[in-house]
């Protein structure tokens, strides 16, 4: 199927998920409930029942859509628990929260509760302005949740407050020059270290191609033993989009790159926890690659989670831009080892 029939058909699709859903009332301000209709994805790559992929099993997936006009632009999604709810951010500044549902298998199924909220500004009001509200990067420990914007480059804390999001943000110094920080390229992903690990519960934050003079991405350890600035080593022009911590302390890099020839790439590249250091420039082997033959799009999000059944899940979600010709995805898939 060439470039072109995928994005009529999955625009096809997209209209036809809204189309069966009915609308909730929307909010102009607060929290806005929103009904999130689901197309069940059971096979990563298209026309065929594999499930193997690189270090990676796929368990599911769905593919998104409403007829809120604020839904779409997910960045970041973070479980709160094993698997159930969730709190994401969007590109746009908005909080969103919801409950995955499950099959009797386990699989994603569809979402319940689904809200939407703006993001706070210091003074209690919404942020407004793509410049101000682009929420890039997300983690959560206990009940604090930092969010990372780009543009008006800053790293910010956040009280969790998932039933009325009015939590306002207090700003944390930013570990990288601000001048290093480019335009539409700032920091893309905010990870929080395993207590465990060399980085001892510290939290990193990586830039999507804010670039050194040798081209490498710049990182940074925002506290702890390691606190300072690293590099990400940048191959074949593919830009980060997100990043978590496995449990034994590596870090996991969601890198993604597009052109009008191959459409959207993607892949996840670890780097070993001991590697992370002030100075340091990082690499590691890729445990996923997918292209346009895969069920993938803009992915920008990436959590690292525990089932209940004790293995090491991965979940990716999309970002649509709000583009009828874009899919709003959530992938999930259980690490093999």
């Amino acid at each position: 199927m060439s470039l072109t029939a995928q994005v009529l058909r999955r625009a096809a699709v997209c209209l036809t998920i809204i189309g069966a859903f009915p609308t909730l009332a929307e909010e102009s301000e607060g929290v806005s409930p929103a009904i999130i209709g689901c197309r069940v994805i059971s096979n990563f790559r298209i026309g065929s029942s594999a499930k193997q992929f690189g270090a990676l099993e796929f368990v599911g997936g769905l593919e998104m859509a409403s007829a809120s006009s604020d839904f779409g632009g997910l960045s970041a999604f973070r479980y709160l628990d094993s698997g159930s709810r969730f709190l994401g951010v969007t590109d746009t500044g908005f909080w969103y929260a919801g409950t995955m549902q499950r099959d009797e298998k386990g699989r994603p199924a569809s979402i319940a509760n689904f809200r939407l909220a703006p993001i706070q500004s210091d003074e209690g009001i919404p942020v407004e302005g793509k410049w101000n509200s682009d929420a890039e990067g997300m983690s959560v420990s206990g009940d604090t949740v930092t969010v990372s914007f780009e543009r008006i480059h800053r790293i910010e804390e956040y009280r969790l407050d998932v039933e009325n999001f009015a939590s306002t943000p207090k700003n944390i110094p930013l570990p990288i020059p601000r001048d290093e920080l480019r335009n539409n390229r700032g920091i893309e992903a905010v990870a929080m270290a395993p207590a465990s690990s060399p980085l001892r519960g510290a939290r990193v934050a990586v830039t999507e191609k804010s670039i050194n003079r040798a081209g490498d991405m710049f990182g940074a350890v925002l506290e702890g033993p390691q606190k300072g600035v690293f590099f990400v080593k940048r191959l074949d022009d593919f830009d980060v989009s997100d990043g978590d911590f496995l449990p034994n302390g590596d870090l996991l890099l969601l890198e993604r790159r597009f052109s009008m020839a191959s459409g959207v790439v993607l892949r996840i590249r670890r780097i070993a926890a001991g590697d992370i250091r002030p100075g340091a420039t990082v690499d590691g082997p890729f445990i996923l690659q997918a292209d346009m033959r895969d069920q993938i799009d803009n992915m920008e999000g990436l959590d690292v989670w525990q089932a209940d059944d004790g293995s090491t899940r991965l979940s990716l979600v999309s970002d649509d831009n709000h583009s009828i010709v874009q899919r709003n995805l959530y992938l999930e898939f259980r690490l093999a080892e």
